[in-house]
Formats: C-alpha cells, structure tokens, sequence
C-alpha cells in the first residue's frame, strides 16, 4: 500500500476556524486573508447551525465556518484582519496547530503565506 510522505511541521502550520453570520461576511475575509497572503486557503462551510450562549440567553443561528490554513506566525495579523472585517461584535478566532500533514501539501501551504513568496 503506498502512503504519501507526511511531515511534522514544527508547529509552523495551522488551522483557524472562525464563524460568520453571512456568506457574504464569510467570502469578504476569505479573499481578504488570501489575496492578502495571511492564509493559503480558506474553505467556507454553509450549512452550520450554532447553538451558544450570549449575554444570559441561549440562541441559535444559521452560520458558515471558516477554515483558514496559515502559518503559526501569522495568527496576529489573521486575527487582527478578521475583526476588522467581521460583522459580529465578538467573532470567534480559534487556532488549532497542525502536527503531522502531507509533505507536499505543507510545503505548499507555508510557501503560500511565505513574506518572500
């Protein structure tokens, strides 16, 4: 059985999910954050139903989800771009570190939101 090569990434690759209240909000971050080169890819999910709570009531909404792929050095500056473009008050910023990933993939993925690329 042949497997691609993977690598570890030494915490350079990661993942951010953030949700946003519209397609429309959701696809204005996402082609801010790649054209920008804060991130190589974003995939935006619809469909998301989101059950929280917020100031003492539990609400429930449609929303679409964010997956940024990026570099662990550039965090700052994708959380500082998506709260300058987010509708919400207190939008939803979380990274979450690659470990292990396609060689090739990662290659490609930290040459994408490389400052020099």
């Amino acid at each position: 059985m042949s497997m691609l090569p993977t690598a570890v990434s030494d915490g350079q690759a990661m993942i951010v999910l953030v949700t946003a209240g519209s397609a429309e909000n959701a696809e204005a971050i996402a082609r801010a954050l790649v054209s920008e080169r804060l991130a190589a890819c974003v995939n935006v999910l619809s469909g998301l139903r989101s059950i929280y709570q917020w100031q003492g009531d539990v609400k429930s909404d449609a929303e679409w989800m964010l997956v940024i792929k990026t570099e662990r050095s550039r965090f700052e500056a994708v959380e500082a771009r998506v709260r300058s473009l987010h509708a919400y008050e207190l939008p939803e910023v979380i990274a979450i570190d690659v470990v292990k990933g396609s060689a090739p993939y990662l290659d490609w993925l930290l040459g994408a939101v490389s400052a020099s690329g």
